[in-house]
C-alpha cells in the first residue's frame, strides 16, 4: 500500500533553477505544482480543490518578494508549512511554521528539509 505523494508548489522565477527543483522533488516521489512568479502561485493557492502540502518559494521573486507571498498564502491556507529558498538565507527571520533552505543545497539537504516539514 503506497502513501498519496505529498503536493509541492515550487515558486522560483528563474526557470532552470525551479526544472532542477521539480526534477528533484518529482525523483523523490513528490506530486510537483510549479510557477514562476507570486501571481501565478497565488492562483493555484485561491483553487480551494487544489492539494497543497507544502510551498517552496524564492525569496527573491520579480513581483513580489517570497515572504509578502508567504504571507497572502497564509490568508489563504493557514496551516500550510512554507519553505524559503534563499542566497542569503542566515539573513532571514522566518515566522512559525516556515523554514529557511540556503542555496545552493543538495539533494539530501532538499529532501530532509522538506520530509521533516511534512512530518512535523
Amino acid at each position: 500500500m503506497s502513501a498519496v505523494a505529498s503536493t509541492i508548489l515550487v515558486v522560483e522565477d528563474d526557470a532552470i533553477v525551479r526544472m532542477l527543483i521539480v526534477d528533484v522533488l518529482e525523483e523523490l516521489e513528490f506530486s510537483v505544482l510549479e510557477a514562476a512568479d507570486a501571481e501565478e502561485a497565488l492562483v493555484m493557492v485561491k483553487q480551494v480543490d487544489q492539494v497543497i502540502d507544502l510551498m517552496m518559494t524564492d525569496v527573491g521573486l520579480p513581483d513580489m518578494d517570497g515572504k509578502q507571498l508567504a504571507t497572502l498564502v497564509r490568508e489563504l491556507r493557514p496551516a500550510l508549512p512554507i519553505l524559503f529558498a534563499s542566497g542569503y538565507a542566515e539573513n532571514i527571520d522566518v515566522p512559525v511554521g516556515m523554514q529557511v533552505i540556503a542555496k545552493p543545497f543538495s539533494i539530501d539537504q532538499l529532501r530532509d528539509k522538506v520530509k521533516g516539514m511534512l512530518c512535523a
